[in-house]
């Protein structure tokens, strides 16, 4: 359970690490395109979500995104406040399922995180090759 452990951790270190942080935050690359894509969703309360919610603090937003996968990442690699991060994969994952819904080719790798996470919280598997069971969190 430690290396699917790591290495979903290692799958958001990299979504972190492939990311051009200058266009995410000085330009606002990612929430612009993310509000492209939830201004034609189907869903009315994805529209009307991202209105409220990220569209009047973009540069916040694009910080918040950045640095939780990269937080996230962390926590599952290194195995600290492991069911704290699996959770917050979780719902990174289903935030980004539920934009990108219209796109099946996503769908896969979301799913996949989402199951991983999921297993791991399932099988703690925090309890090897972790921070949290050095030091006795969990």
């Amino acid at each position: 359970m430690a290396v699917l452990r790591i290495g979903l951790g290692l799958w958001w270190v990299e979504s972190f690490r492939h990311k051009n942080k200058q266009a995410w935050f000085e330009k606002g690359s990612g929430i612009a395109w993310a509000q492209s894509v939830a201004e034609k969703h189907r869903w009315a309360f994805v529209r009307s979500g991202f209105n409220a919610l990220v569209a009047p603090r973009p540069k916040t937003m694009s910080y918040v995104v950045v640095f939780s996968e990269l937080a996230v990442g962390l926590g599952l690699v290194f195995g600290f406040l492991t069911p704290v991060a699996a959770i917050a994969s979780i719902l990174l994952n289903l935030t980004y399922f539920v934009l990108m819904i219209h796109d099946w080719a996503e769908q896969g790798q979301n799913s996949m995180m989402i199951l991983i996470a999921v297993v791991v919280l399932g099988t703690h598997g925090w309890q090897s090759w972790s921070l949290d069971h050095a030091l006795g969190l969990f």
